[in-house]
């Protein structure tokens, strides 16, 4: 199944922006004003010399403490390696300061499955002289070592741990810690969820892993056993209730369906011409000609 990486990262960010701040930037942090956060609506640029569309994924509108002015933070998450991307955060850059015309801060976050170095800066010369030297801040996740993030107790953390530096071998330790942690936090059940949904999208056991992973948590004390368990339970109860609301869904356009070609078919026993029957009931010339075989 495609997975809508742009919509999960945008989701648990803006969910969780202060806490996101916090864990990978804490000197910006510490000087954001964050009694004052607004998601701006999302910018598309059409670049013109290649012709594609780009849009701004998160957006963000703050202030600084014990300064006046607005300031904005853009992040934009990157799922996949992309040549020129650097140049990509420069026009991103220059179009929202054309637009604003205030302190941006510019954060690129990268989520693929491999280790890449990539560039955190936009350069330019001309006949070697310096012309312009653009940076913006960078996460690696495949770079970070996931244990080092088991004692932070924030939400993100514990969500982007299935995207951090492990392998094969660790990953029913990985999930593990991520459910300690998970219980640790304490959230209500919206977000907790969306935190679960985002680290079962990305770290996913097979069925001999999972067995091996409930045999770790019933070794537990059976305090964080039982919260572990309860939280899984209610998890799979909500994508079953999911599902059965996506089936009943199908099943209304099933008989939707039926019944518009059982009138398709009462036309024509009634010799209506096809003309007729494809404005009445929305049926398609092709359509009809099954009916009246």
């Amino acid at each position: 199944m495609t997975v809508d990486h742009d919509r999960l990262f945008k989701e648990l960010i803006s969910t969780f922006f202060e806490e996101f701040m916090l864990l990978f930037f804490p000197d910006v942090y510490e000087e954001i004003d964050f009694r004052q956060v607004k998601f701006l609506s999302q910018e598309v640029y059409t670049d013109v010399i290649v012709g594609e569309k780009y849009k701004v994924d998160i957006l963000v509108e703050t202030k600084l403490k014990g300064e006046d002015g607005l300031v904005n933070i853009h992040v934009e998450p990157q799922s996949y390696h992309q040549e020129e991307f650097n140049e990509r955060m420069f026009i991103y850059f220059s179009r929202l300061f054309e637009k604003y015309r205030r302190k941006i801060l510019p954060i690129a976050l990268f989520s693929y499955d491999f280790i890449k170095n990539e560039p955190n800066n936009f350069s330019m010369t001309f006949s070697a002289q310096p012309i312009l030297d653009f940076n913006y801040l960078t996460i690696e996740l495949k770079k970070e070592d996931w244990r080092n993030y088991l004692r932070k107790y924030n939400p993100v953390a514990a969500a982007l741990l299935s995207k951090m530096g492990y392998n094969e071998s660790e990953k029913v330790e990985v999930k593990k810690e991520f459910f300690r942690i998970l219980i640790r936090l304490e959230l209500d059940q919206a977000r907790a969820s969306l935190i679960t949904g985002f680290f079962e999208t990305y770290l996913q056991l097979n069925d001999e892993q999972e067995e091996e992973f409930l045999q770790e948590v019933r070794k537990m004390n059976p305090k964080e056993s039982e919260k572990i368990m309860e939280i899984m339970t209610s998890y799979e109860r909500k994508g079953i209730e999911k599902g059965i609301e996506k089936g009943i869904e199908k099943g209304i356009e099933k008989g939707k369906e039926a019944a518009i070609h059982e009138v398709g078919k009462r036309m024509l026993e009634k010799g209506k011409s096809i003309e007729e029957i494809m404005e009445m009931t929305g049926l398609d010339e092709e359509e009809i000609k099954k009916l009246e075989k």
